[in-house]
């Protein structure tokens, strides 16, 4: 049982919005960086690893305080926690396109890091405790549209903004960008804050007498979601960071057709996100929307890197790839909504979202090492087999509650 609900009908629509344009601009940044890298390693004499380990530090940084911001929204409130963290990552950006030296960046993308860390834990506690139970799924689908959307348009911005002006002037103007933002969220406090949580003494079969602190994160399906999370984070980092790379070795496509299959895996993604979150709030079996989407997504992820597949057939493949996920986000969030005790929105979703930077981390590497050792269509069998893994957490949670 989760904390309940207090919007009225027509707040709805205004809190969801409001939600999912913070989490716009969280995928947004987390993107900023690598379209203009090309740029930035002239400019600064660095090497693209160097440069890679920027965002190494920024998701380490997100991963490991996203716990701990889960605690300060549970303690503060969403409605303070949500624009100051909207303004520490916006204006790190910012300072970064006047950063004298790469160290100076790597300061600020830990920095970044930690602002970004708030997202999770404040926006899923303002749906949790906001939204009708009735549009949970659909808010929980919307969210995460409006985070693929940033992703989508973080790349085409900045190289826009590069050629308007220089590197630097795109990431100072991307930032202010951001710092309006979350001035506007901040002065909308009104729809962020939670209502006053009525605990029940018993939450689930497994749960502790008294669930909280780190006995919270030790409960059976607390643990399991942070294992899915991270899980789902590999494989789903890996196809959507690799198809470029991947498909023109497996497939034989050229790079600019692969990067264009990647982008319309993405808006297919989006698609399927929507459409799972209607399917969630129809049905409270939501490991067989997991179980739907994951497993065929496995089988086509392991065809895609042994088949060679003609041009209009790979499309398809692609795009019910990409759909398929998407499909299961919504049940994903559902799922740990059911798991969490009243109050106690912020730590949990703080804690399993962390698995999302845990799985960014794990995907690259790994992969990375594959194509290394000339093993090309190796990734696709590691994605296929990690999707088979995911479903045995997300089962024992279904199955716990």
């Amino acid at each position: 049982m989760t904390d309940l609900a207090m919007a009225k009908p027509g707040s709805d629509l205004r809190i969801i919005s409001v939600v999912g344009g913070a989490h716009f601009t969280s995928h947004f940044y987390q993107l900023v960086l690598p379209p203009l890298f090309p740029l930035m390693r002239e400019s600064l004499g660095v090497s693209y690893t160097e440069l890679g380990l920027l965002m190494a530090v920024f998701f380490a940084g997100s991963g490991f305080f996203q716990i701990l911001a889960g605690f300060v929204v549970d303690r503060f409130g969403a409605h303070v926690v949500l624009p100051a963290g909207m303004a520490l990552l916006a204006g790190s950006i910012m300072l970064m396109g006047l950063a004298p030296s790469v160290w100076m960046l790597f300061v600020l993308a830990l920095i970044a890091g930690i602002g970004n860390s708030v997202y999770h834990p404040a926006d899923y506690s303002v749906l949790t405790g906001r939204v009708r139970p009735s549009l949970m799924a659909r808010a929980y689908s919307v969210h995460s549209v409006a985070g693929t959307l940033g992703w989508a348009a973080a790349p085409v911005t900045m190289v826009f903004l590069a050629s308007m002006f220089d590197w630097r002037m795109a990431l100072v103007l991307a930032g202010a960008g951001g710092l309006v933002c979350a001035l506007i969220v901040a002065i909308d406090r009104a729809d962020l804050v939670l209502p006053a949580v009525r605990k029940t003494p018993t939450v689930s079969q497994d749960a502790p007498p008294a669930a909280s602190g780190i006995g919270l994160f030790l409960m059976p399906a607390i643990l399991m979601a942070f294992a899915y999370f991270t899980l789902l984070s590999t494989a789903f980092t890996g196809l959507q960071n690799y198809l470029p790379t991947l498909l023109p070795k497996t497939q034989g496509v050229a790079f600019a057709y692969a990067t264009s299959l990647t982008t319309l895996y993405l808006t297919i993604y989006a698609l399927g996100s929507l459409v799972g979150g209607w399917l969630a709030d129809r049905t409270e079996s939501h490991d067989r929307i997991i179980g739907y989407g994951l497993f065929p997504m496995a089988i086509l992820s392991f065809v895609l890197g042994y088949a060679v597949l003609p041009g209009a057939l790979l499309a398809g493949a692609v795009m019910a790839t990409g759909f398929l996920g998407g499909m299961t986000i919504p049940s994903r969030d559902m799922l740990v909504r059911a798991a969490t005790p009243p109050g106690s929105a912020g730590r949990v979703f703080g804690f399993v979202y962390s698995g999302l930077d845990l799985g960014a981390l794990i995907a690259p590497p790994v992969i990375g090492y594959m194509l290394d050792h000339g093993a090309n269509s190796a990734p696709f069998a590691f994605i296929a087999a990690i999707l088979i893994v995911t479903l045995a957490p997300a089962l024992f949670v279904a199955r716990r509650h």
